[in-house]
């Protein structure tokens, strides 16, 4: 057989390593191991019952077809109202681009705006796919570290220090994963600041942002000057538990805009009419379903804390929105990937590697507490009892 040979920019794109590590439990669960999963970032809730109505009158009154590659007018206006009561921000419908799922922005934006040689700013613990993507189109990714010290949350001298005249993009992430960090106003206003003298574009990705404990949510988009140079990804797959609905979008300039549409007609059409309406009536509908979720996942986040917390060696910071648990486990196991692998094969708990979110991510481990209360106490017992026998075989 020929060979394949692959076009070299393949061989700079990354994974996302939450999807290998559910493939190898439910592979080891095929063998009949039993496994809890705390590695997946997905809500375990159903789709609230307004928004799959929805979708099937949807298909009903004959919402099968094409759409505009930019979505539906009814669903950006939707959409455009949506961010103006959110973030406090005017946005026009020709400044929304919807996508099947949130991850086109952001693969989008670094398409339409970053060349060869460029520069793009990703956080470190960040999402891996930043600078998966950043590398695959010849760009050079800069780590801006996140530190524990700082509660997980951008430092501007450091920020200030990576910006030079290559900088294309800074990608910001609140709330954040896999840290649960929440970037307050003050720390938007010090990165914009931060950002006055240079042209980098802002990718604000806030998938999370109505997934919060304390405080309330602030885009840098809000920022005096900040909402012309900014694209907000958002998306409905977190907090209306509808990941597999495949809806996102993201909020920009008009001329970006209209280059991202160009995008989405050269890769994917348009997003399903269907969802798109299920969108509007998300959108529009009660909030009731996000609030009982949202408690709901509080009353996890306290559980899983506490238990991190109890394990000796462990210590664990308080996540402020999202869903995810980042511990240092450094005086048990600095290689996190190590211990990571050890607890599925061994103590039948998923979990991931903080590396794999970077290499500031080395001596934490990531939790996601998207699972039953039930579950999460099995998984802490099975986690204090496999790393007591973690340590007594490295000892």
């Amino acid at each position: 057989m020929t060979e394949v040979k692959f076009a070299q920019r393949m061989a700079g794109l990354g994974t996302e390593t939450a999807f290998e590590v559910l493939a190898k439990a439910r592979e080891l669960e095929r063998h009949g191991k039993s496994v809890v999963h705390l590695e997946i970032g997905e809500p375990d809730f159903d789709t609230p019952e307004h928004i799959k109505d929805a979708a099937v009158k949807a298909l009903r009154d004959g919402y099968t077809h094409y759409t505009p590659s930019a979505g539906l007018f009814e669903a950006r206006e939707a959409i455009a109202q949506h961010l103006e009561a959110t973030r406090k921000i005017p946005v026009h419908p020709d400044e929304v681009v919807v996508t099947p799922g949130s991850k086109p922005v952001m693969f989008f934006a670094i398409l339409a705006l970053v060349d060869p040689g460029d520069e793009v700013i990703c956080p470190d613990p960040g999402y891996p796919i930043y600078e998966s993507v950043a590398r695959f189109v010849g760009a050079t990714p800069r780590p801006l570290v996140l530190r524990e010290e700082r509660g997980f949350r951008v430092d501007p001298d450091e920020l200030r220090r990576l910006i030079t005249p290559k900088t294309k993009l800074l990608v910001l992430n609140t709330p954040h994963n896999p840290c649960g960090s929440v970037l307050t106003r003050e720390d938007l206003t010090a990165v914009a600041e931060a950002l006055q003298h240079s042209n980098a574009f802002v990718l604000s990705d806030e998938i999370y942002w109505q997934i919060m404990y304390e405080g309330n949510h602030y885009s840098i988009a809000s920022v005096p000057g900040m909402k012309e140079r900014t694209i907000i990804l958002d998306g409905f797959s977190k907090a209306y538990a509808m990941t597999g609905w495949r809806l996102g979008f993201g909020v920009m300039p008009k001329d970006l805009a209209v280059r991202m549409t160009q995008l989405m007609v050269n890769s994917n059409s348009c997003a399903a009419a269907f969802t798109q309406i299920a969108g509007i009536a998300a959108l529009r509908g009660p909030r009731e379903p996000i609030e009982r979720m949202v408690a709901e996942f509080r009353r996890r986040r306290d559980v899983i804390v506490s238990g991190l917390r109890a394990i000796d060696g462990v210590t664990c910071m308080m996540p402020a929105g999202a869903f995810y648990a980042f511990p240092n486990v450094n005086r048990v196991e600095p290689d996190s990937k190590r211990l990571a692998d050890f607890l599925l094969a061994e103590g039948g708990v998923a979990c991931l590697a903080g590396t794999a979110f970077g290499e500031h991510g080395r001596g934490y481990l990531r939790f996601s507490y998207a699972n039953s209360v039930e579950n999460i106490r099995e998984g802490l017992q099975r986690l204090q009892a496999a790393l007591l026998r973690y340590r007594a075989r490295v000892s």
